[in-house]
C-alpha cells in the first residue's frame, strides 16, 4: 500500500482536483510500459517526444482530435508521441525518426481520418513496414486535407510497394506529393498518368527520383508538368542511372521545356525510350533533343516519340546524322515539310518484300536470314539490338522508317524479337 493518498471510489458529484487520481486511467496512456508508476513519479525525461506529463493531461483532452489520438494509443497499446498532439492542429507536422514503428503509424493513422488541418506529414525513417504503409492508405481514402506526405526509408518492401502502387492506381486521396526513398521501395515500374500533379508535384516528384536506384519504367503522361516540371526531369536524366522508359506525354512542355530535357540527355546513359508524344514541341524543339543524344556517345537511346512533330528537311539530315552514331535509335515524328516529304515516301518500299527477294536470290529462308545477324545464333534478340544490326547490315540495305514496319509487322509487344514470327509474315 502507497504512503500517498489512498484511492477514493468517484461519485457522480466528485470532481477531481489532482492529477494522482486519475492514475490507474491515464497512466495507460502516458506510460503504457510501467503504468503502476505513473500516479506516482514524475517521468525524468522532461522534454521526451514519447511519454506526456500528467500535469498537461487535461489540456490534451480539450478538443476531440486529441482524445480521439489518445484512445487510438490505448486501442493499439502504444505510448502516444507529445510532439504530434502538440502539433496536430498545425498544418506541417515532422515526426522523422520518432520510431513509431506500425502499430504506433496506425495510431497516427486513426487520428489523422476526421484531421482537417495537417496538409504536410513527415514519416521518414519509422519503420512503419508494410503494415503501417496499409494504415496510412486507408486513412488518405478518408481524408482530403492532407496533400504531402513523405514515407521515405521506411522498409516497406515489395508489400508495399504493392500497397502503394494499387493506391496510386485508384487514387481518390488529395495528395499531389508522395516522397518515396529508393531503398524503402523495390518499385521498378510506376505509372502516375493523369493525377494532376501539376508543376509543383513534378518538383517534388522528382527530388525523389534523382538518387533512385530501383525504378525503370516511369509514366507520367497527362500531368500538366509544364516547363518547370521539365527542368526537373532534365536534372534527374542528368543524375539517375536507372530509369530505362519514361513517359512525359501531354504536359505541356514546350521548346523551352525540350531544352531542359535535353542537357539531361546530353550525359544520361540509361534511358532507352523516351515519349513526348502531344507536347507542344516545334522542329525547333526536336532539333534540340536529337542533337543531345548525338553528342552523348554513352547515350542507348533507341525510342524518342515525337510524333505529332512535323520535321524539316534539315531536320532529316541532322537525323541521318545521330543514326551514324547512335543505328539503335528510332525517332517517331508525325512526317516532313518541303521537298523531302516526296523523298520520304520513296524510303518506304515495303521492306518485307526486299527481304524476301534476298532470300529467295539465295535460297534461304527468311528466318535464317535474320537469325545470320543475331551474333548469339539464337532466334531471340531484344528490339534495340534488332534495329542496330538490320541498319548496319548491308546484305538489305534499310533505312529507320523501313526497320521499324517490320518490327510493327512483327507486333512483338514483349522488347524481345522472336525470329520464327517470320515463318508467318508475308510480304
Amino acid at each position: 500500500m502507497d504512503d500517498d493518498k489512498p484511492l477514493q471510489p468517484e461519485t457522480e458529484d466528485e470532481t477531481p482536483t489532482e492529477p494522482a487520481p486519475q492514475s490507474s486511467e491515464e497512466a495507460f496512456y502516458c506510460e503504457a510500459e510501467a503504468p503502476q508508476t505513473v500516479g506516482k513519479v514524475k517521468p525524468d525525461r522532461e522534454n521526451s517526444e514519447t511519454d506526456l506529463e500528467i500535469e498537461d493531461n487535461e489540456k490534451f483532452f480539450t478538443t476531440g482530435q486529441k482524445e480521439l489520438y489518445l484512445e487510438a494509443c490505448k486501442l493499439v497499446g502504444v505510448v502516444p508521441v507529445s510532439y504530434f498532439i502538440r502539433n496536430m492542429e498545425e498544418s506541417y507536422v515532422n515526426l522523422n525518426h520518432h520510431g513509431l514503428g506500425p502499430r504506433g503509424t496506425k495510431a497516427i493513422a486513426i487520428a489523422l481520418v476526421s484531421n482537417t488541418t495537417v496538409s504536410k506529414l513527415e514519416l521518414e525513417d519509422n519503420g512503419i513496414t508494410e503494415e503501417g504503409i496499409l494504415s496510412l492508405v486507408e486513412m488518405l481514402q478518408e481524408n482530403y486535407y492532407l496533400q504531402e506526405l513523405n514515407i521515405s526509408n521506411n522498409q516497406l518492401g515489395l508489400e508495399g510497394a504493392r500497397i502503394i502502387s494499387d493506391f496510386l492506381e485508384t487514387n481518390t486521396s488529395s495528395i499531389w506529393s508522395l516522397e518515396l526513398s529508393a531503398t524503402n521501395v523495390g518499385l521498378t515500374s510506376l505509372d502516375l498518368s493523369w493525377n494532376h500533379f501539376h508543376t509543383r508535384g513534378a518538383v517534388a516528384l522528382c527530388n525523389g527520383l534523382r538518387g533512385n536506384v530501383t525504378l525503370t519504367k516511369l509514366d507520367l503522361s497527362m500531368n500538366g508538368l509544364g516547363n518547370e516540371g521539365a527542368l526537373a526531369l532534365g536534372e534527374v536524366l542528368r543524375l539517375n542511372s536507372c530509369l530505362v522508359y519514361l513517359d512525359v506525354s501531354g504536359n505541356d512542355i514546350s521548346n523551352e521545356g525540350a531544352s531542359k530535357i535535353s542537357k539531361g540527355l546530353e550525359s544520361n546513359e540509361s534511358l532507352k525510350v523516351l515519349k513526348l508524344f502531344l507536347n507542344p514541341i516545334s522542329v525547333d524543339g526536336a532539333l534540340l533533343l536529337i542533337l543531345s543524344i548525338k553528342r552523348n556517345p554513352k547515350s542507348r537511346m533507341e525510342e524518342l516519340d515525337i510524333s505529332n512533330v512535323l520535321v524539316s528537311e534539315q531536320f532529316m539530315k541532322m537525323l541521318d546524322g545521330v543514326y551514324a552514331v547512335h543505328p539503335q535509335l528510332d525517332v517517331v515524328f508525325k512526317g516532313v515539310q518541303g521537298p523531302s516529304a516526296k523523298n520520304t515516301i520513296s524510303l518506304l518500299t515495303n521492306p518485307m518484300k526486299l527481304i524476301q527477294s534476298y532470300a529467295d536470290q539465295h535460297k534461304i529462308a527468311v528466318e535464317d536470314f535474320f537469325k545470320s545477324l543475331n551474333p548469339t545464333g539464337t532466334m531471340r534478340m531484344s528490339v534495340g539490338e534488332f534495329q542496330k544490326v538490320m541498319i548496319e547490315q548491308n546484305k538489305v540495305p534499310l533505312n529507320q522508317y523501313q526497320v521499324r514496319e517490320v518490327i510493327k509487322r512483327l507486333d512483338e509487344k514483349t522488347g524481345m524479337v522472336n525470329f520464327s514470327f517470320f515463318k508467318t509474315v508475308k510480304p
